[in-house]
């Protein structure tokens, strides 16, 4: 009887970790607190560790050329009053970033364009206060309006906040105990929510209330959520009454939660993480303590869900965050990247890892790289506020010229609470910005063009 090999673009991707003089933070001491958290966030500018501090919450933030042993003077962020719980970068702004605490507030800060060198940060931009009474444990961004963040807290109350006004326009308290897990669907419409009661929520963000729900996990220990909603799919982790780890994948396009199929993963207690990327539909699993990193492909038919392999090593990781996909080298077929933390007591550090697909062309693999989520926003605080929805802006990561710029530089519109410290742009200077970036882009591609012309006028003169 033959065998049949499923087809799929990443069945031999593989995750090359980066050596120790690559890695970042060598020396720094990562945070040691409970709760179930990663730490990190990156992007293609920044990379943020919440660090153990004494008298407040801190959290580095490094440039990507800042690598190797970490300058015991280097800056840090800090002005919590507890310590830092979660950090998260705006998807539209590489130099904002967002951060929550025990001390229940959620503090917006602006990082130059160099970093923090030497010099501390401890003004916040915005500091969003009064709606949570408990710590603060969870931030995202909304995946497609500007100045819209959510924050989850132990409340357990969901906030969504509007930083033109610095004010929360929604406040969700559907939850009767503890929330574990939040995840925005694509156009930011709805979102999932995993909680302490074993029941997993998709609600209708504006309106606060619950639209679908279903009975999760059997397990007690925290469980986790992911929209995967090009494909109509939640997945989720969790635990069984035995406590054996578990992932499920359950159908949203019905009027009820469907569970599609669930699978027993490992008898380890650490929670996994969940990554999804929605152009190569691969889910990334890590735990906390685990020293692997799995990752599926989901597909449409039955079983749903495909285990690709593992990466494994030698060492545990405290936390991960991973790369948005615009920050990925697609010269080496990069389609994830992973910054996994390490602890090792004085010896703490952060390592990159690369999962690549192997091939043969060194070509722009165009089934390996579509349009992807771009660094623009698709709708302002106000039009989201007022009921429209929009998916995400898309842009190719195909090679421009020399250098292989991806995307141009996207103007960034002000934040009516943040006052002076992010005046807003007029339409002139928007349109000699990029004016200019085409400029330069156009005269990289005639200098490059004009190598090759003169290089095969030395051949042939040769011949």
């Amino acid at each position: 009887m033959p065998l049949f090999v499923r087809a799929s673009h990443f069945r031999h991707v593989f995750g090359t970790a980066a050596k120790k003089e690559n890695c970042y933070a060598e020396g720094v001491r990562i945070s040691k607190n409970s709760v179930e958290s990663p730490y990190c966030a990156v992007n293609p500018k920044f990379l943020a560790i919440i660090v153990a501090s004494a008298g407040g919450g801190a959290f580095l933030v490094l440039r990507h050329d800042e690598l190797g042993r970490l300058d015991p003077e280097h800056g840090r962020v800090g002005g919590h009053k507890q310590d830092v719980l979660d950090v998260a970068w705006n998807p539209f702004d590489d130099n904002m970033i967002a951060s929550c605490s025990e001390d229940t507030t959620v503090k917006i800060w602006q990082i130059p364009d160099d970093g923090l060198g030497k010099t501390n940060l401890t003004e916040p931009l915005l500091t969003l206060e009064g709606v949570h009474q408990r710590k603060v444990h969870q931030i995202l961004w909304h995946p497609t309006a500007s100045n819209i963040l959510l924050s989850a807290s132990y409340d357990p109350v969901i906030a969504i906040w509007n930083l033109e006004t610095g004010e929360a326009v929604v406040e969700i308290d559907c939850h009767p105990d503890l929330i574990y897990s939040v995840d925005w669907n694509t156009n930011g419409s709805l979102i999932a929510t995993t909680c302490k009661d074993k029941k997993i929520r998709v609600i209708d963000v504006r309106k606060g209330t619950v639209v679908k729900e279903a009975s999760g996990h059997e397990g007690a220990k925290p469980q986790r959520v992911a929209f995967c909603e090009n494909l109509g799919y939640l997945f989720t982790c969790g635990f069984s009454k035995m406590s054996a780890r578990q992932y499920a994948v359950w159908d949203t396009k019905k009027e009820t939660l469907e569970q599609l199929t669930m699978e027993e993963i490992d008898q380890s207690n650490a929670t996994l993480f969940i990554h999804y990327d929605p152009d190569t539909k691969m889910i990334y699993l890590a735990g906390k303590g685990d020293s692997i990193i799995r990752y599926y492909e989901l597909v449409a038919e039955s079983p749903h869900c495909h285990w690709l392999t593992n990466y494994s090593a030698t060492t545990a990781q405290r936390g991960v965050c991973y790369m948005p996909k615009r920050g990925c080298n697609v010269n080496i077929n990069e389609v994830a990247k992973c910054f996994k933390l390490i602890a090792k007591g004085a010896s703490d550090y952060c390592e990159p890892i690369s999962f690549t697909v192997p091939r043969k062309s060194e070509l722009f693999q165009e089934d390996l790289f579509p349009d992807t989520k771009g660094d623009e926003p698709s709708l302002t605080a106000d039009e989201w506020l007022e009921g429209k929805d929009a998916d995400p802006k898309l842009i190719s990561l195909r090679p421009v010229g020399p250098g292989a710029a991806k995307t141009a530089k996207k103007v960034k519109k002000g934040l009516g609470a943040l006052g002076k410290k992010a005046p807003k742009k007029t339409a002139q200077a928007a349109d000699e910005e990029d004016l200019e970036e085409l400029v330069k882009k156009l005269k990289l591609q005639v200098d490059e063009q004009e190598k090759r012309i003169k290089a095969l006028e030395e051949k042939t003169q040769n011949l």
